[in-house]
């Protein structure tokens, strides 16, 4: 028996992310915003006891925004990301290309490397992080007070950097929506 076999159509990369990825861009992104501002807050706040629980309330965030970069990371690198349109990439300057790419990747480092130099810092510093009051982390590092006083402000330049990243990218999401109009927000958006 001959059988024909249909003409094989070309794999079309998909137009949008899938659910799972938009689920983790926007929980990420809105944790980080969150724990940006907390943190900014819980600073200046005279030691009290509420201070420290704030502190231990941040520590918590940490470790679970490093948790949902680990699970991101993963989804990424098992199902690949749909394309930028075409007509997207033809209407970007090659200067936009590499700050596309660039933001995405030094992101994607910092979303790994905040909470880990955080971890870092209150190991040196001697305040384990006991997740959500019940799980003990293992120490990174032994105490170090002399490496804490150096990790400290580390911690916050990388978070700082992370936010300026984070208000880059919310600026060419603005960009493409109201100005080129070529309705990119959509790929990330849930149905």
């Amino acid at each position: 028996m001959n059988t024909v076999a249909a003409p094989s159509r070309p794999h079309r990369p998909a137009a949008r992310y899938n659910g799972v990825a938009i689920a983790l861009h926007w929980v990420l992104g809105l944790a980080l915003i969150g724990l940006f501002a907390f943190g900014l807050y819980m600073t200046d706040l005279p030691f009290s006891p509420a201070r420290l629980k704030y502190f231990n309330w941040h520590k918590w965030a940490g470790m679970t925004i490093l948790i949902l970069s680990v699970l991101r990371i993963l989804w990424r690198l098992a199902h690949r990301p749909p394309a930028l349109p075409a007509a997207v990439t033809d209407a970007m300057p090659r200067w936009q290309h590499a700050a596309h790419a660039g933001t995405h990747h030094l992101m994607y480092l910092l979303f790994f490397a905040v909470p880990l130099i955080g971890w870092t810092y209150s190991s040196a510093a001697g305040f384990p992080i006991v997740l959500f009051g019940q799980l003990p982390l293992p120490d990174l590092i032994g105490k170090s007070p002399e490496l804490a006083e150096t990790l400290k402000p580390w911690h916050g330049y990388a978070a700082y950097a992370l936010a300026a990243l984070v208000m880059l990218h919310i600026g060419a999401v603005i960009k493409h929506q109201l100005i080129d109009r070529d309705g990119l927000l959509s790929r990330m958006l849930p149905h």
